[in-house]
């Protein structure tokens, strides 16, 4: 059990029967033993972040959340399947819980997969992806009034700000956080 004392960030704890993850931490000192612990907490299956008060008093169990790493198969528009390369278990994930992650999904990329009770609740991808781009205008003459940047269609359906000098089937690195291009690769 973990007291609320111990509820750092990053911690992974079960509150209302759910997995949450602590993403801010404050404490404030009442009297001489007594303090209150605010927090801020993203539950890691429905992502929403709640701020939430306790007692230094109150005790938590601790998420028990496995990691494994998977691989990428393919997707028929809804489902998207991953394989277990060391036992070859295939898992089917909803495109509602893989959110923006599908616009940095190659086939057979290695990403980590989150499991709560079984269950599969996150995909994690590498913080850099290299994406192919589809569509994009050629450069002109006189296109750097726009700062340097066109538009362009990756491969997974992204559309992002690039370089006037990328051109189409050009491959490139873009950061999975911020969705930015990030160079040629």
């Amino acid at each position: 059990m973990l007291s609320a004392n111990e509820l750092k960030i990053w911690k992974k704890f079960i509150m209302n029967l759910e997995p949450y993850e602590v993403t801010s931490y404050a404490q404030k000192v009442m009297w001489r033993w007594w303090s209150i612990i605010n927090i801020k907490a993203k539950n890691l299956i429905s992502w929403w972040t709640i701020p939430k008060t306790f007692s230094d008093h109150d005790k938590f169990e601790e998420a028990d959340i496995m990691t494994n790493t998977y691989e990428y198969l393919y997707n028929d528009w809804e489902i998207y399947f991953f394989m277990n390369p060391a036992n070859y278990e295939q898992v089917e994930l909803n495109k509602k819980i893989l959110w923006d992650v599908i616009f940095f999904l190659n086939d057979w990329d290695k990403v980590k997969l989150q499991e709560f009770n079984w269950v599969p609740i996150n995909v994690n991808v590498e913080t850099s992806v290299v994406l192919e781009v589809m569509e994009t205008p050629p450069w002109e003459k006189g296109d750097t009034a726009t700062g340097w940047k066109k538009p362009a269609t990756l491969s997974t359906g992204l559309v992002i700000q690039v370089p006037l000098f990328i051109k189409e089937w050009d491959k490139i690195k873009v950061d999975s956080k911020t969705k930015s291009y990030l160079g040629r690769n």
